[in-house]
């Protein structure tokens, strides 16, 4: 079934998420009612625990949804194939990548696997994918590095700079900036807001750095006790929304300054 679902790229409606067992289903969030556009940068929040990893591998079909729906450009998407997902949707991990003897633009050419043939034999049209990838995160000084010689911090423009090799129109990124210091954090979430303005892509990451997230997203879904609350920074700030976002007591969220404080 085609619907036109408010020219949303990526929609869920009163999607439950969680894991299932032989005698049970533990559900860790119901009734989202989500949606994702290009050009966005969009930023989950939430506590340790709450389940931000376990809503992108389901919006990802790593995981199966327990209940309700996902839409991947107005399909199903459980009749979505594994190649057409490859060429929809780039995911970038917080996972050390195995050791190996990879180059730097070895693995950044392995975000044209969806689009290459059996022998995974590169065509100049792949090519020109990779090198504009590459000039895209400014990585031409690190082409013939060997990727276990990297900072975390190079490493993880590399990974991101694959997941454009991919051309998806969404890229979804799990703690991206999770092994990060201040200065490479700043520099990822730069990044990522520009290639979603420039470029047009829809990009969801999931963090615990909510000071760079009310900065420089589009707009940010609060993962909390109660449901996921959506909406841009200013808003979330304004309607006392952003305070959700911790239970705690002793934390609160100082509208001046726009940064948590304790009380």
């Amino acid at each position: 079934m085609n619907l036109n679902l408010e020219n949303s790229i990526l929609k869920t409606i009163n999607l439950s998420i969680g894991y299932k067992t032989k005698k049970h289903q533990i559900i860790v969030a119901k009734e989202l009612n989500l949606s994702l556009h290009k050009g966005e940068l969009v930023c989950l929040l939430g506590k340790n625990g709450i389940g931000k990893s376990t809503l992108l591998r389901t919006l990802t079909k790593v995981q199966p949804k327990l209940s309700g729906d996902i839409y991947l450009n107005n399909t199903i998407l459980e009749k979505t194939s594994t190649n057409d997902l490859a060429q929809s949707i780039s995911l970038v991990l917080t996972e050390k990548i195995p050791p190996s003897n990879l180059t730097v633009y070895e693995l950044i050419a392995l975000g044209r696997q969806p689009y290459t043939n059996w022998l995974g034999k590169l065509t100049e049209e792949d090519k020109a994918k990779i090198e504009l990838a590459i000039d895209q995160t400014n990585l031409n000084n690190l082409r013939n590095e060997r990727c276990d010689e990297l900072s975390d911090g190079q490493l993880q423009r590399v990974m991101i700079c694959r997941a454009l090799t991919q051309d998806t129109d969404i890229i979804i990124l799990d703690e991206p900036t999770a092994h990060l210091d201040i200065q490479h954090k700043i520099e990822t979430f730069k990044l990522l807001q520009q290639l979603a303005q420039e470029l047009n892509k829809a990009i969801l990451i999931s963090s615990h750095e909510v000071q760079l997230a009310i900065l420089m997203s589009t707009h940010l879904w609060l993962m909390t006790d109660i449901g996921i609350i959506s909406g841009n920074s200013s808003t979330l700030i304004e309607n006392d929304q952003i305070n959700h976002l911790f239970d705690s007591n002793s934390v609160i969220f100082d509208k001046n300054s726009k940064q948590f404080k304790v009380k």
